[in-house]
This record gives C-alpha cells, structure tokens and sequence, in this order.
C-alpha cells in the first residue's frame, strides 16, 4: 500500500549560484557524508557536481513530501540521503526524525519501501519518490 509520493523540480543554476555564495557551509548543512563523496566522485565536470547535488536536493525534498512533513516537524535535510543498493537502485536511507516519521507512517506488520527515481536534462533536476508498506519477511 503506498503510504506517501512526493516529487521536486529544481533548476540546478540556482544550486550552483548557492554553492557558489555558501560553498562548504551549505553543503555540510543539506547533504549527507556518503552525498558529498558521491558528488566528489563525479568531479569530471563542475556541470556533473552540481547536477548530482541538485538531483540530490530534489529527492529530499520529494522525500520529505512523501513523509508529509516538509522540512519541519523535526524532519532536517541531513536525515534524509540519498543512497544506491547493491544493483544501483537509488532509494533513500533516513535516520533521526524522518526514520521517526517513516516508522509511525509504517503499518504495524509492514516493512516500508522507499522508492526513488531521480533525472536531470540541464537545466532542471527532478526526482519522485514513492513511500510503500510491503509485508515484513517472514522469518
């Protein structure tokens, strides 16, 4: 059963023009350690930094739709990051109050399954997010 769906639409000129004022401030501020080493890892281009970050932003902010809290209620950009599994999936892991969130949206008896899918095609950056309620493994 679907719990939440958030999405987000960013021009990733307007990150870089925040980057470029607030520069480590702002990153350490919004992104988690693994999304800022992720971003470093793409450092081909300043245009693929700045589009992993924007992606990035996008997801929390189409995350914290889908917890249907925003940026408030004790939800903070840094609980929410995005992460890849093992095949490459990207979904996101939340700690502090978004797992809270998660874990009180969460039907006793369910698991909950993050969803995501984020896109750029400069200048924009998008991404969706889809909170399911899946049955737990048995044991």
């Amino acid at each position: 059963m679907i719990l939440g769906i958030g999405s987000d639409l960013i021009d990733i000129r307007r990150v870089a023009r925040v980057i470029e004022r607030h520069g480590d401030r702002f990153l350490d501020r919004i992104f988690t350690d693994a999304e800022r080493a992720k971003a470093g890892r793409r450092a081909k281009s300043e245009k693929m930094v700045v589009a992993t970050y924007a992606k990035r932003f996008a997801a929390k902010e189409a995350c914290s739709k889908a917890l249907g809290t925003g940026i408030r209620r004790g939800v903070w950009w840094r609980d929410m990051g995005v992460v890849n599994l093992p095949g490459g999936r990207p979904t996101m892991q939340l700690t502090g109050g978004a797992l809270a969130r998660l874990e009180a949206l969460t039907p006793e008896g369910y698991e909950a399954r993050i969803d995501l899918s984020i896109t750029d095609d400069w200048p924009m950056a998008q991404a969706f997010v889809v909170i399911s309620a899946v049955g737990a493994a048995k044991p």
